[in-house]
């Protein structure tokens, strides 16, 4: 039996976990006590030799094989090696149940699709949900020691109502070399196909449900079937259960009271205690999260914190027979319930619950936020990309060392020297010219000249150079027009990162 302390723990108060350290039932003291004292009697025994049995050759000796068992134990890594493992169990272990079906959705399912309240709509009901019941006890016998012994053959499950005699017939006439829990999953489909014809199921999308529904109820048992046979690996556990063992074998050689070999160093020496009440812990820490994996590595076994199987099919069958059958079509009546006319229902609360009516409703987290008084800081603005930029120094630094290729290019017309074969040339698709020898129409010649334009207008030219078009460009461009000579000033930080924005 599951062993439950949920409402022991119920408040965090003083003590509150050391309450539980008391219990026997389900406690490490009981799943742990025998190795426990087994392991104290090895140290007693190996103790008493080296005190009283022992010549002072021996002891010499034996002084020497314990500081080498002492030192090798730091050797092996059982925190990592056991974490790990624990860790693996317990989650194998949620897992497993998580994966047992149960028929709750199933048969609400049932009783809204399957219709018809005579005799015979009743029997197409309850024999859905049976057959679904019966796969479940079918895997459940297959993993489950207290199963097994509760329905050890098929006589007990005719016995028990799961299934007719006829139906046991048909099941002992199927033969197959594997499990045979899905049989009654294939009477489930094929019965829930005929009440389709027969116009109980009453369109194909409630028998799509149906089946959905029961394809979900199969693949749990089919996982339940898959964790009994494919188990941790083998080696995973010898290496566990090897790594303690040796791990304490060391402990009883190496944890000993030695004499000091040399009698100037008696003064350094340990404290002579008779129990190592040091080691002892470490036993009852390691060797106890070895027992903790070895428990609930099978949750279906008979220990006392494995699952209880048992009540579980005594659960599944007894609501869902009632679910499909006294509760179909059973409905109380229904009328203007107690918060008819109000807006906001409260329900009422106890004297000893009043007080949680004095806590404010939790709104969002920033929904207390203290904003600023200033109201230029709630002002809205347009977003617009001609805004300067607040950069600082350092980070300008950055920003304008790693500029686009057409900030770049932009950059090359401010240096000293004037680099008149940098000219962007752009076609239809936005690439440069493949063929630069070749005439441009008047089209293209007016975009160049819109951009050569546009560049002039936003770039701040360098100090001595002056802005001449190709003589390429004014070929083509007819009379020759004669370019303004300008002479600005070096641009400063500011204006490099305006441009740099409008870019």
């Amino acid at each position: 039996m599951t062993v439950s302390y949920t409402l022991k723990v119920a408040n965090a108060q003083f003590g509150g976990f050391s309450k539980l350290l008391f219990r026997w039932k389900g406690s490490i003291y009981k799943l742990l006590y025998k190795e426990f004292l087994v392991f104290v009697m090895l140290y007693a025994m190996l103790s008493v030799t080296y005190r009283r049995l022992l010549t002072e050759e021996q002891k010499r000796v034996y002084v020497k094989v314990a500081q080498y068992c002492n030192r090798s134990t730091d050797l092996i890594p059982m925190s990592f090696v056991l974490g790990f493992y624990v860790t693996l169990i317990v989650n194998r272990w949620w897992a497993q149940y998580t994966s047992i079906p149960l028929p709750d959705q199933l048969m609400c399912v049932i009783s809204s699709t399957v219709h018809g309240k005579d005799e015979k709509g009743r029997i197409l009901r309850r024999s859905l949900i049976r057959y679904a019941n019966l796969s479940s006890v079918l895997i459940l016998r297959s993993v489950s020691t207290r199963v097994l012994k509760r329905f050890p053959t098929m006589d007990h499950l005719v016995e028990a109502g799961f299934m007719t005699q006829e139906e046991r017939k048909k099941f002992e006439s199927l033969h197959s070399d594997f499990n045979k829990y899905w049989i009654p999953c294939v009477w489930f489909t094929n019965l829930a196909a005929q009440a389709r014809r027969d116009g109980r199921v009453r369109d194909d999308v409630a028998l799509r449900l149906l089946i959905d529904e029961l394809n979900l109820y199969r693949a749990k048992c089919s996982m339940l079937f898959h964790y009994d046979w494919i188990s941790i690996p083998l080696v995973y556990t010898q290496v566990v259960t090897i790594a303690v063992y040796s791990f304490f074998a060391f402990c009883v050689i190496g944890r000993q009271f030695l004499e000091p070999l040399d009698p100037e160093q008696d003064q350094d020496q340990d404290l002579d205690l008779y129990v190592p009440l040091t080691t002892l812990l470490q036993f009852f820490f390691y060797a106890g999260w070895l027992k903790v994996a070895e428990q609930i590595i099978n949750p279906f076994g008979e220990d006392d914190d494995d699952f209880e199987t048992n009540k579980l099919i005594d659960r599944n069958l007894q609501v869902s027979l009632l679910s499909v059958d006294d509760m179909y079509q059973n409905l109380p009546l229904t009328g203007k319930d107690k918060y008819w006319n109000e807006s906001t229902a409260q329900p009422p609360y106890t004297i000893a619950t009043a007080a949680e009516t004095l806590k404010p409703s939790f709104l969002g987290s920033t929904f207390d936020m203290r904003m600023s008084d200033d109201p230029e800081q709630s002002q809205q603005v347009e977003p617009s990309p001609s805004l300067p930029r607040m950069h600082t120094p350092l980070l300008n630094r950055f920003l304008t060392a790693a500029a686009s290729p057409a900030v770049s290019l932009k950059n090359f017309g401010r240096s000293n020297r004037a680099h008149h074969h940098l000219l962007r040339l752009r076609g239809e698709g936005g690439f440069p010219s493949p063929n630069p020898r070749r005439g441009e129409g008047p089209e293209l010649v007016g975009r160049i000249e819109e951009e050569e334009t546009e560049d002039e207008a936003s770039e701040p030219p360098t100090p001595g150079t002056r802005l001449k078009a190709p003589s390429r460009l004014e070929a083509s461009q007819g009379p020759r027009k004669e370019n303004p000579q300008i002479r600005v000033r070096q641009p400063s930080d500011e204006c490099i990162d305006i441009d740099q924005a409008a870019a």
